[in-house]
């Protein structure tokens, strides 16, 4: 209903909205194929996608990468409304979501998509223009307005604070999984976490116990190692509501599932039986030890070497950015076990074993040493940086018994990573417009609600859009996953857009926050500091675009 004496703005739906979203989207299909040639014709040579010539032309790359991401947006976003109709469920809410989300991202597409604060990907970067058609140009024209912004608003705020604004889609038994971690997060996480995180202390262990309680950690491992067996999708829903509550809470659950993926896809049987009970039950924490000082993204220079000894093997090198390894039982660790290679076939997967740190004493396991970096959020599990030397790995734990293959079993993992962390981004975004709603309800200026002022409103009505965006995106990748369809693209795409949404929401609830939001003592500080690195783990926007565009191109 109206607040404050304001009257609804009078039919901010469209007519016809169904006939053109439908109708847009083959536009952009041909757009997005006729871009796609183009730029193949400019980076081949001989008939084969150059690699040169794909970084001399990365800036047309990437915008072809955005493009793609938009078109698989609005084409999610369509089959959301169509699920949401056939059950009976589409209401003014979600017409609202449909039409600014098209409206907006078709005037992107032919005004210039932002990649960053200051890069906007453009369709002349592909040699492409868009003349857009009269469903096109309709929604253009008349899918994002004040008036639209203004009603989707105004359903917001009767809706009475629930953590997903519209219809998700999802079926009963998601619906389900999500209000219970929903209310997990409301009551034993966000009430806390912004103290955990201004103190820089870890998860307190009573959370962790009370995930594994609840099967966090073996909600995706197969019943027969003792997991619940479920889908990818419940395990989105389960990150996302805990990460709305705090990142590394809702990233807990991503390293036993990580783990977990990488002994199924390439442990032997022997190493399924042993490893999967226990993370599954929560009785050992893994970590994954990948990153080097000097390899960034570009995991198959690294340089860190494992040397057999007899019948087991010594690791020696140094990785960074290790987050939560004081704690953990075992490590996921990628080495070199090929001494005269230098690129990712001499890598090898190993299940090292180590004892759990305390404060005083973190890393107590010889042969291994370690150091805490200090961060601006994410700082839940820690992040670190570790020494070997000489550090002894069994030779039962070099994952699937053959050297050689540790960079071709951490690509099988890379899909339900990003799929992660799209549902760990949705979760902070989320966050980001609950509490900046929250605040421009109850801040008075010039004698009213913040949120009565247009602007304030638009910033709430976009960040519910994107989210919500965003939100599809992942899910249909999660679901590509579940079906055992290839959904690396589709992952990387969720990853991609995912991680803009998070920080321009969190970025924009500061802003509503005002001075107040620059303080400390306000959790949209935390927020925004959590929400900046997803842009950077698991894959840089930068390597992800690049990434995407080559797959694009095969």
């Amino acid at each position: 209903m109206p607040h404050d004496g304001q009257a609804m703005p009078a039919s901010p739906l469209l007519a016809d909205l169904e006939a053109l979203t439908k109708a847009a989207l083959p536009e952009i299909d041909a757009l997005f194929i006729s871009a796609r040639e183009a730029l193949r014709a400019k980076v081949s040579r001989d008939g084969k996608i150059s690699a040169g010539l794909l970084e001399q032309h990365q800036f047309a790359a990437h915008t072809l990468s955005w493009l793609a991401t938009y078109t698989e947006s609005l084409r999610q976003l369509s089959a959301w409304a169509d699920r949401l109709q056939a059950a009976g469920s589409f209401g003014a809410m979600e017409a609202l979501i449909l039409q600014i989300g098209f409206g907006e991202y078709l005037a992107q597409i032919a005004g210039g998509i932002p990649m960053s604060q200051n890069e906007t990907a453009r369709l002349a970067d592909l040699d492409q223009t868009w003349a857009p058609g009269p469903e096109a140009a309709a929604l253009i024209a008349g899918g994002n307005t004040p008036d639209a912004r203004a009603a989707l608003v105004a359903r917001m705020r009767d809706n009475h604070g629930r953590a997903t604004f519209g219809a998700t889609g999802l079926d009963a038994e998601l619906e389900m999984i999500r209000d219970q971690f929903r209310r997990f997060a409301d009551e034993r996480v966000i009430p806390f976490a912004h103290d955990w995180h201004l103190k820089d202390e870890l998860i307190p262990m009573e959370i962790i116990e009370s995930l594994a309680e609840m099967g966090v950690f073996g909600l995706t491992i197969p019943e027969e190692f003792g997991g619940f067996g479920l889908s990818k999708a419940s395990m989105v829903v389960v990150s996302e509501e805990l990460s709305r509550g705090y990142i590394g809470v809702g990233s807990l659950g991503t390293r036993s599932e990580i783990a977990a993926e990488l002994i199924l896809c390439g442990g032997t049987d022997a190493q399924k039986a042993e490893w999967l009970p226990k993370l599954a039950s929560g009785e050992i924490l893994p970590t994954a030890v990948f990153t080097e000082p000097n390899t960034g993204s570009d995991l198959g220079s690294l340089r860190t070497r494992a040397v057999r000894v007899g019948e087991d093997w010594e690791v020696t090198g140094n990785k960074t950015w290790i987050t939560h390894a004081a704690r953990t039982h075992v490590m996921t660790l990628l080495a070199r076990t090929e001494a005269d290679t230098t690129d990712w076939r001499g890598l090898s997967m190993f299940l090292a074993e180590k004892t759990p740190g305390t404060d005083t004493d973190p890393f107590p396991t010889p042969g291994m040493t370690g150091g805490e970096i200090e961060v601006l959020g994410y700082r839940g599990m820690k992040e670190y940086e570790l020494g070997f030397d000489g550090f002894k790995v069994k030779g039962a734990n070099l994952l699937g018994g053959v050297p050689g293959q540790g960079f071709k079993q951490l690509m099988q993992t890379f899909e339900s990573a990003r799929i992660q962390t799209g549902a760990r981004a949705i979760g902070v975004a989320q966050s980001a417009l609950e509490t900046g709603m929250q605040y421009a309800e109850d801040r008075q200026q010039f004698g009213k609600a913040l949120i009565e002022f247009p602007r304030i409103a638009g910033k709430l009505a976009m960040m519910a859009v994107e989210v919500m965006i965003a939100r599809q995106l992942t899910y249909f990748s999660a679901w590509q996953k579940d079906h055992d369809k290839r959904c690396d693209l589709e992952a990387g795409m969720a990853k991609l857009l995912g991680a803009r949404v998070a920080w321009a929401c969190a970025d924009n609830a500061l802003q509503i926050h005002g001075g107040n939001g620059f303080a400390l003592e306000y959790r949209i500080s935390r927020i925004l500091c959590d929400a900046r690195i997803l842009n950077i783990f698991e894959g840089a926007a930068e390597i992800q675009a690049q990434v995407i565009a080559r797959r694009l191109l095969d």
